[in-house]
C-alpha cells in the first residue's frame, strides 16, 4: 500500500494532506513503534521456533522418534506445541493490542475524524 494510498482524495470527499498529516504525526509514529515492538520480536522468535522443529525433523530423526509415552515420540509433541504456540501467540496478541495499540488507535481516529468533520 506504502504512499500511494496518500495521493487520492478519501471516499467522503476530503483531500489526503489530513491522512498524510496524520501519518507523520508522533502520535502514530508511537504507535507504530508500539506495533513493532511486539510483532517483530515475537515473529523471529517463532520463525526460530518452525525451523528449528523442521531442521530436528530433517536432520535428527532419531531424536524426533524418541518415544516419550507409549507410542507418543518427541516430534509428535513438538508438533502438537507448535499449534499451541499458535495460538499462545494469538492470545498474546489480542491482549497486547487491547491493552496498548487499541486506545492509542481509537485517540489517532478520533482526532482524524474531528479533523474530517465527520463528528
Amino acid at each position: 500500500m506504502g504512499n500511494d494510498a496518500l495521493n487520492v482524495e478519501h471516499s467522503s470527499g476530503h483531500s489526503a494532506a489530513v491522512f498524510r498529516e496524520t501519518q507523520e504525526s508522533e502520535q502514530f509514529r508511537r504507535l507504530k513503534r508500539k506495533h513493532r515492538s511486539f510483532v517483530l520480536p515475537v515473529t523471529a522468535a517463532c520463525l526460530l521456533w518452525y525451523f528449528t522443529y523442521v531442521l530436528l525433523a530433517g536432520y535428527a530423526p532419531e531424536f524426533m522418534a524418541t518415544p516419550v509415552f507409549g507410542s507418543v515420540n518427541v516430534g509428535i509433541l513438538l508438533g502438537l506445541s507448535q499449534v499451541v504456540t499458535t495460538f499462545a501467540v494469538t492470545m498474546s496478541y489480542v491482549s497486547y493490542a487491547n491493552k496498548h495499540l487499541d486506545p492509542d488507535a481509537a485517540a489517532i481516529r478520533d482526532r482524524l475524524e474531528t479533523k474530517e468533520g465527520v463528528r
